[in-house]
């Protein structure tokens, strides 16, 4: 899970800083930090769930492997997926939230003049 976390958290980071220009423009023409921060958020939200997506297909496949070895749980169990997403889900949010107010930070007018 951390693993995860750091990954989500440097991929964001890395995307923060390419897009620093856009986003400095964004907040130049008006838009508001909020709007800016959600902006970063919902690309973390795409990435979480395509990675969800994908893990659960995963699971699936898997699960017939893993019911020999697991004891008193079934591999496709609702209440552990379900918990495992919901960890996940809050572990990307912790990690998308640095990145998210950084964006919201960029100087528009140091934007401009670096244009």
């Amino acid at each position: 899970m951390t693993l995860a976390a750091l990954g989500l958290y440097s991929l964001l980071t890395l995307l923060v800083s390419e897009r620093a220009r856009e986003l400095g423009v964004r907040l130049a023409l008006g838009a508001s930090a909020a709007q800016v921060v959600g902006l970063v958020l919902a690309g973390a939200a795409r990435l979480l769930a395509s990675g969800i997506g994908v893990g659960l297909l995963l699971a699936i496949g898997v699960a017939r492997l893993l019911q020999s070895v697991l004891f008193g749980v079934s591999p496709l169990d609702a209440l552990t997926l379900g918990a495992t997403i919901a960890t996940l889900i809050l572990f990307a949010l912790a990690a998308a939230a640095r990145p998210a107010r950084r964006a919201a930070a960029i100087d528009p007018i140091e934007t401009l003049r670096a244009e």
